[in-house]
């Protein structure tokens, strides 16, 4: 539901990757910004109009995201889609961070793009953007890829580690990777895979930093 930038984004990489895709927007015009000929089904009305998501086909549908830009029909309409239809897999799109972990409570899924951003500004503050591949859970973990100090060449991978808060998921080595496992080492060149609890950022900073510079 919605057909704007997120909406198109989405719709696009899901006939991509092979799915049927129903798009549902209150403004008829809004189907205007879709590539021509673009396969997906367009339907005018609103989101949380029973009659508006059965015409799309929500009784078949396997997933519903509410991305239009309002809050109030985003929520409604995937409170609609979970506990009326029982889609398996509804996710809605949250401007007020507050509301988004209101609903989280309520067993829907939200994306909130205030709170992302915040995160995503804050990540980039302490690190290289290049460095930043994701957030994960909310903004709760991160995945890093961070090129290996020379003051770790040599010593075992787990000693960039920290139970519950640090783990290296993986080794780029010249071009190739590796999942570390009891033993591993770093050489030089190494690049780490991290995923790393937002609150142990500054743990990771002193693991990075040799001893004499702490």
């Amino acid at each position: 539901m919605g057909c704007g930038r997120v909406g198109i984004l989405l719709t696009q990489e899901l006939v991509k990757d092979g799915h049927q895709v129903t798009v549902i927007d209150k403004n008829r015009s809004a189907f205007d910004r879709l590539p021509p000929g673009f396969e997906a089904k367009q339907v005018v009305g609103l989101g949380f109009d029973k009659d508006v998501l059965e015409e799309a086909g929500i009784k078949e549908a396997d997933a519903f995201l509410a991305v239009s830009s309002g809050d109030n029909s985003n929520i409604v309409s995937a409170r609609v889609a979970r506990e009326h239809y029982h889609v398996s897999k509804v996710i809605a799109r949250i401007y007020d961070p507050m509301r988004a972990e209101i609903y989280e409570r309520l067993n829907i899924p939200t994306v909130s793009t205030t709170r992302w951003g915040v995160k995503q500004m804050m990540l980039m503050l302490d690190f290289e953007r290049e460095e930043i591949r994701e957030s994960l859970a909310g903004g709760d973990l991160i995945r890093l890829r961070l090129p290996v100090p020379e003051h770790l060449v040599g010593k075992a991978v787990s000693s960039l580690e920290l139970d519950g808060q640090i783990v290296v998921v993986g080794v780029d080595r010249g071009g190739t990777g590796f999942i570390p496992v009891a033993g591993s080492t770093f050489q030089e060149g190494d690049h780490a895979a991290l995923v790393v609890h937002k609150d142990a950022l500054e743990t990771l900073d002193e693991l990075l930093t040799p001893i004499g510079e702490h």
